[in-house]
């Protein structure tokens, strides 16, 4: 732990022309006397960490001494690649890792280029979960994460409507989806032997899952050839087209028509409208997938007088009644 720490902070040292101890405890999560400590250890060894002294000090390191212990390990040169988005490094318990990675980065690089990372950073943000929505990462998460760059297999529960169902599941890949994190893995077919690579894979809501436990002791050997871009991306458009199970019918203005995309599924709104004709004042008569009548309700109400349910009539006269309440409330 300790060496660690003492490594990090000579990097911290290298990639900067000085640090206060201050700087350097935020840094490293400890005090600041730990940091004295440590630069008497570091000194001692023969890195020569210099004191300024005074109200404007620091540490710094002198006789443009630079360290040899910049090569990345794997899980460090892992994380680089997914340091874009630190919210999900931090779930996954990854950040350590990225952020030591980060600085062996930044100590290997020339002086003019070891401001690239901070450049980037106040340039670029990705804010992977939806508006308006607090979604906690599941507790389970570093468990499957791990599981999922070990290649180890798992034997999990997870809730399935009023019951908890145990699957053995061979974990290949983490999916963040709108703040909700998913879990792509394979099932093994009943009676195949250990490594036998047979099976169907799954898409699986990691918050549902109650317990995980490494299950064998041997890991799993990967197919090479999944795709899991690929993969989710074709779940995601079968689980979509598999929710739109009822359809309605609309006619919409030409405002209707450009918000319809906004407030329903897009991709079955862009569908829907693709071969629309529009009518002498414009507007267009589509009929629209939809979840349920109950969802398409809430959706259309956001349309307001830019669309007209013409069916079904339950839907149709449930709006009705709620125009004619909103009405009688503005009048």
């Amino acid at each position: 732990m300790r060496a660690a720490r003492l490594i990090k902070m000579v990097l911290l040292l290298q990639a900067r022309a000085s640090m206060t101890a201050a700087e350097l405890a935020e840094e490293l999560e400890v005090s600041e006397r730990t940091i004295t400590r440590d630069a008497q250890a570091l000194s001692e060894a023969g890195v020569p960490v210099y004191a300024d002294r005074g109200r404007t000090g620091g540490y710094r390191l002198i006789g443009g001494y630079r360290t040899r212990l910049t090569g990345l390990a794997r899980s460090e040169a892992e994380a680089l690649f997914l340091s874009g988005v630190p919210g999900a490094l931090r779930e996954m318990g990854l950040e350590d890792a990225a952020s030591a990675a980060r600085l062996k980065v930044s100590a290997a690089l020339l002086p003019s280029l070891r401001d690239a990372s901070q450049s980037a950073a106040q340039r670029f943000h990705l804010d992977a979960p939806g508006w308006f929505r607090e979604t906690p990462a599941p507790a389970l998460l570093p468990a499957v994460a791990d599981a999922v760059w070990d290649d180890r297999r798992l034997l999990a529960r997870y809730r399935r409507q009023d019951s908890e169902v145990s699957r053995e599941l061979e974990p290949y890949g983490l999916v963040l989806k709108a703040g909700v994190w998913y879990l792509c893995a394979r099932v093994p077919d009943p009676g195949s032997g250990s490594g036998s690579g047979s099976g169907s894979y799954r898409v699986y809501r990691i918050d549902r899952f109650t317990s995980v436990e490494p299950h064998g002791e041997n890991r799993f050997v990967r197919d090479e050839d999944f795709d899991l871009p690929g993969f989710w991306e074709e779940r995601a458009a079968q689980f979509a087209r598999a929710i739109l199970r009822e359809s309605v019918v609309l006619r919409l203005s030409p405002d209707g028509a450009r918000q319809l995309p906004y407030v329903t599924d897009r991709a079955a709104a862009h569908e829907a409208l693709a071969d629309a004709e529009p009518d002498e004042r414009g507007r267009v008569t589509i009929t629209l997938p939809v979840e349920s009548t109950v969802v398409a309700y809430s959706q259309l109400l956001m349309l307001g007088p830019e669309a007209e349910v013409l069916g079904p009539p339950e839907l149709r006269d449930r709006l009705a009644a709620t125009a004619a309440r909103m009405a009688a409330l503005y009048r």
